[in-house]
């Protein structure tokens, strides 16, 4: 699967404005993330567990 083909969606990380959006694709295999508002963004893929584990993290905060 292509990343043009992945159903990406606005992170409830990102902030309520829109202008900070981070947008989130997962495949069974697969989470992929990228910054909505920069043209061409390259994505950062990792797996559901690493994801999970980053976002476990990041609401300590």
């Amino acid at each position: 699967m292509s990343t043009t083909e992945l159903a990406w969606f606005k992170s409830s990380y990102s902030g309520s404005s829109g202008d900070s959006c981070v947008e989130v694709a997962t495949t069974p295999a697969t989470v992929h993330v990228r910054d909505s508002k920069v043209e061409q963004s390259p994505e950062l893929a990792v797996s559901p567990a690493s994801w999970t584990s980053f976002v476990s993290y990041a609401a300590q905060d």
